[in-house]
């Protein structure tokens, strides 16, 4: 089904531009989905990034995080994203971010600052980016390490599985997991 797609992408691309917002949305999805073949039509998709729609936001995001390499320029226009208004473009820009390994490490620093967002999707969404950086991304167990005493049970749950992904750069918070084995809601 996905090469029998690949002749249509033009005409999927021309979506971008319609008036309705979810047409627009759809069309970023179906454009992140097809690799090599949707390469043409990636700056198309990064105008997106600043749709008036959320939902259009967001799924710009996420088919620019999907195309590795060929999406590299439009890295910053994600980045601007991680201070959006909506907190699910914020999340799409972590996710976007966290898959371009060495190419998104200069964005680390705001993914970080993403940690500490008021909404859970995005503060989950910027520790699992953090994560995939592995090396790179082991330097914030820090701040992975803060939600170990989080009101939210979930949010610890959250911390403790990342604290336990990093491996031994985390090390000097094993104690925090400790106190989490003793939680009665985890």
């Amino acid at each position: 089904h996905g090469e029998a797609a690949v002749p249509h992408l033009g005409a999927v691309a021309k979506c971008l531009s319609d008036n309705d917002s979810d047409v627009r949305a759809a069309a970023c999805g179906a454009l992140g989905k097809h690799g090599e073949a949707a390469v043409p039509h990636l700056g198309a998709v990064a105008k997106c990034l600043s749709d008036n729609d959320n939902d259009v936001r967001a799924a710009a995001c996420g088919a620019l995080g999907k195309h590795g390499e060929a999406a590299v320029p439009h890295l910053g226009a994600v980045a601007k994203c991680l201070s959006d208004n909506d907190s699910d473009v914020r999340a799409a820009a972590c996710g976007a971010l966290g898959k371009h390994g060495e190419a998104a490490e200069q964005y680390l620093d705001a993914i970080a600052d993403c940690v500490n967002d008021t909404e859970p999707i995005v503060q989950l969404a910027a520790r699992v980016a953090l994560r995939k950086h592995g090396k790179v991304g082991v330097g914030y167990a820090e701040v992975v390490a803060q939600y170990l005493e989080h009101e939210d049970w979930q949010t610890r749950r959250a911390a403790c599985q990342e604290i336990g992904d990093l491996g031994q750069a985390a090390e000097p918070h094993l104690g925090g997991i400790a106190t989490c084995l003793q939680d009665s809601d985890l």
